[in-house]
């Protein structure tokens, strides 16, 4: 049996022609290309491409479509009993696009291991947030910010980039909210990129990366309005 070779990641130049290579070349890990900017024009191509960049400090953009894919389906959804509990509760408040940055911050905060939001990635994504193009979801209570995701869309493509809670169980609170939100205003691919044991026990399951990437034509064209959606759980 001859074992499949797989393509060595690109370099690519920091500006010119916009373009990735095909993610199905790759290994399952997912690392495509390396370079580039942090353009609204190049993140749209690559989520629109099913590929996200993710890197540290000292380093320039890495580009990845690691296989599988991690993903929310409309109804497979799980709340445990005691997650019911608090969203029955309710001692808190949903709020869509009030504190874009907030959220982005909150995400890199006490992560022991180093975070890939760096500040570049902020003001890139505040970029695509101000062209209506990244959201934020926000868990309040009160004047406190205490849970919230963010993401990009692309059409019916949301891809929930990460998450964060300054309160027990708020960022379960905020995919809740996420995934019946979107789903509800029409997102028809809900991509978290690669499952973590928090998100499978709130209910995401893997695809094969040729079958996300398969979805993402009839996904990315479609119409959605996203920035007025009223959260909801």
């Amino acid at each position: 049996m001859t074992r499949r070779r797989y393509s060595q990641p690109v370099v690519l130049p920091a500006r010119g022609r916009l373009s990735f290579p095909d993610p199905r070349d790759f290994d399952r890990e997912g690392l495509l290309a390396v370079g580039g900017d942090l353009s609204a024009e190049r993140l749209l191509l690559a989520y629109r491409s099913g590929i996200f960049p993710w890197y540290a400090e000292g380093l320039p953009p890495m580009w990845w479509s690691p296989d599988p894919r991690a993903v929310f389906d409309p109804d497979g959804l799980h709340v445990s009993r005691s997650l019911a509990r608090v969203l029955r509760r309710g001692d808190f408040e949903l709020r869509w696009n009030t504190a874009f940055r907030d959220v982005m911050r909150a995400c890199c905060e006490g992560r022991e291991d180093g975070t890939w939001i760096l500040p570049e990635m902020i003001e890139a994504y505040a970029r695509l947030h101000a062209a209506g193009h990244a959201h934020s979801l926000e868990v309040w209570r009160g004047a406190e910010l205490v849970g919230g995701a963010y993401g990009v869309q692309v059409g019916g493509l949301f891809a929930a980039e990460s998450m964060f809670h300054r309160r027990t169980d708020m960022s379960k609170v905020a995919v809740v909210a996420l995934v019946r939100s979107l789903f509800a205003a029409g997102i028809e691919l809900l991509d978290v990129q690669m499952p973590t044991d928090h998100l499978r026990s709130l209910g995401c399951r893997t695809l094969p990366r040729r079958d996300y990437l398969a979805l993402l034509p009839a996904a990315t064209t479609r119409v959605v309005a996203l920035a007025d959606l009223q959260p909801r759980l």
